[in-house]
């Protein structure tokens, strides 16, 4: 380990993000990473972590408009940034079109890879105007799920997308 990393290994700094909307700033190690403030030091704990190696997609979060495996950020690099995170969909009680589409469609078994699945399709959405079956299944790829072999998720996704291009903004 190098002296500087040895140095900042222990360190403590402030970061500020709005996290869904709130202002927030927390005194963080450097090592910390954005999963685990949330999860930790905010309560966030729908973003969950499957893999601690990016394999899983449980940790996506948006940063900035971008969906970010959280698991590979550390908090420090969110610094100034808008992060929102699964509980952040939700509007006055309401589900958000996508979480409703993932319900109605029985996209999830256990779970757990849902929040991950339901963050990264919101980037599709909005960021592919033109998805279809194939683009889905291709741009889901880094997100897994152990229990319900895709189809429903694919099933919920493409729903959400055609009521995307009818009115559905975050």
């Amino acid at each position: 380990m190098t002296d500087v990393a040895e140095a900042l290994g222990d360190a403590s700094f402030s970061v500020s993000m709005t996290v869904n909307a709130v202002p927030r700033t927390a005194q963080v190690q450097t090592r910390t990473l954005l999963v685990e403030y949330l999860r930790e030091g905010l309560g966030l704990t729908g973003t969950h972590v499957g893999c601690d190696t990016a394999q899983c997609g449980c940790c996506t979060v948006h940063v900035n408009g971008d969906a970010v495996k959280s698991c590979t950020m550390l908090a420090v690099q969110a610094q100034g940034c808008n992060v929102l995170t699964i509980e952040g969909l939700e509007k006055d009680g309401q589900l958000h079109p996508l979480q409703q589409a993932f319900h109605e469609h029985h996209a999830l078994q256990c779970g757990y890879c849902t929040p991950g699945f339901v963050m990264s399709a919101l980037e599709l959405i909005e960021k592919y105007p033109d998805l279809d079956e194939a683009r889905v299944r291709n741009l889901v790829d880094g997100n897994l799920c152990r229990c319900t072999g895709y189809h429903n998720i694919i099933k919920a996704i493409l729903s959400a997308a055609g009521e995307n291009r009818q009115h559905v903004q975050v």
